[in-house]
């Protein structure tokens, strides 16, 4: 049993700490620790409260109802000079009262509720646009640092192989010189410790790009200080997503770019915008009413009142509705509105002319930049067969003839630099693919939900 459970028990403790994802989960966790698109929604929230808060309005928006209970004085009748009966208060006699009060104003202006309800719907699209198109830009971002985890990656596996490699050879060389192998030289000696610095800079290099690359996907996750990201890939390889016609680049871009719909939404949120100000500018009609109900116990003590609608010195009903008109005198304010809704309108209209042509124009580009990406790719690929081919045989020259050293390390340094090149044009393809897919106002997820 405790055969079973010590290797179980030392995997456990190797993964422990360890965060792994692929690349769509990758991104997925970093929009969702992003700390910027998580305020811009809390904007998004705010304006969806305005619109409730409008909606909420729209009916009676001013409506106060107020109540009082209390004592109040009885009456008591008397007869002045004249030799009429009139009532008096009678303090010596109190007794409870209630009473109720209601005031409300409704307007009657629905177009301009219905404007004003417009506009705010309009704008929370702009807003809800505007965050996908930063969800776009944060996942060719969160892209990057994974390809470039990838490239870090293969970086540290070339440089220590590289590293293994040349130091066996200069140990194998050393010991030759000592047993005087006539098949080596000491200039064949000195210029392979010459090249070492160069294999011990590539070394630190790799580290410091793991060190980097590591500190940003920290950032991006919210990763403890104890866990370690760890890529479900194990190495670099161009991306699988099927290119699409450049066509089809510039169609996907008119009809899904998040800034073509935040255009079209601020447009309409403009016009409305304009159309409130303008609705301004004429006098509001509106229905009021005001309604009021005091109710004593105290009345004339000979006789209690007992009906509840009795009026008299304290008992009261009365109330009144009709239909108002209101005047703005500040006329030239709101005209000042109008106007500078109106020019924000015509602004946008200049920019709805030509936006979907610069889009499609910045997504063609990047398309091209894709191509070439991939064809620089493609062609160091070729050149790598190449130089393994070269590699190969200076590997098989040098077992027949020890002589060969140098064309062996001349064959060794070309391929390796063809690798970190083939490498890097792997990671640069892979990332402008990314870019191309947010130019197309697309999303990873979105993408590769439309071309699976």
């Amino acid at each position: 049993m405790y055969r079973v459970l010590f290797p179980l028990l030392a995997v456990a403790i190797a993964f422990a700490g360890e965060v792994r994802y692929d690349i769509s989960r990758f991104v997925e966790k970093g929009l969702e620790n992003d700390p910027m698109l998580a305020e811009t929604r809390q904007g998004v929230d705010s304006k969806k409260d305005k619109l409730r808060a409008l909606k909420a309005e729209a009916i009676l928006p001013t409506f106060n109802v107020s109540m009082l209970v209390g004592p109040a004085p009885g009456l008591r009748d008397e007869i002045d000079s004249d030799g009429d009966t009139m009532s008096v208060y009678d303090f010596s006699k109190m007794g409870p009262f209630w009473g109720v009060q209601a005031k409300f104003v409704q307007p009657l202006n629905f177009g301009q509720y219905r404007s004003g309800k417009k506009a705010l719907e309009a704008d929370l699209q702009q807003k809800q646009y505007s965050i996908a198109n930063q969800v776009n830009k944060k996942d060719v971002e969160l892209q990057t640092y994974y390809y470039n985890y990838l490239l870090a990656l293969e970086m540290q596996k070339l440089a220590a192989a590289a590293k293994t490699r040349v130091d066996e050879a200069y140990e194998k060389m050393e010991e030759a010189l000592d047993e005087d192998d006539p098949s080596v030289s000491q200039m064949d000696f000195l210029n392979l410790k010459a090249k070492m610095h160069t294999v011990k800079e590539g070394v630190s290099e790799a580290d410091l790009g793991m060190k980097r690359v590591q500190l940003a996907i920290r950032f991006s996750l919210g990763l403890s200080d104890g866990d370690v990201f760890v890529a479900e890939d194990t190495c670099l390889l161009p991306r699988e997503e099927p290119l699409p016609m450049l066509e089809e680049v510039r169609m996907v871009t008119v009809q899904n770019h998040p800034e073509l719909k935040q255009l079209a939404a601020g447009m309409t949120a403009r016009r409305t915008q304009m159309e409130l100000a303008e609705a301004k500018l004429a006098p509001e009609f509106f229905v009021t009413g005001e309604f009021e109900y005091v109710k004593s116990w105290a009345g004339n003590r000979s006789v209690m009142q007992k009906d509840a609608f009795a009026e008299d010195a304290v008992n009261k009903l009365d109330g009144l509705i009709g239909i108002g008109l209101r005047y703005r005198l500040n006329f030239w304010k709101y005209w000042e509105e109008y106007r500078s809704a109106r020019t924000d309108y015509r602004g946008l209209l200049q920019k709805d002319r030509y936006a979907a042509d610069g889009l499609m124009a910045k997504a063609e580009e990047q398309y091209y930049q894709v191509v070439a990406a991939k064809e620089k790719m493609e062609a160091l690929k070729e050149s790598l067969r190449a130089s393994d081919a070269i590699l190969k045989g200076a590997a098989m020259q040098y077992d027949l003839d020890k002589s060969k050293t140098g064309d062996l390390v001349s064959a060794y340094t070309q391929n390796v630099n063809l690798q970190k090149d083939y490498l890097f044009a792997v990671c640069k393809y892979n990332v402008e693919f990314a870019e191309l897919i947010s130019r197309m106002g697309m999303s990873l997820a979105e993408f590769r939900a439309k071309y699976k």
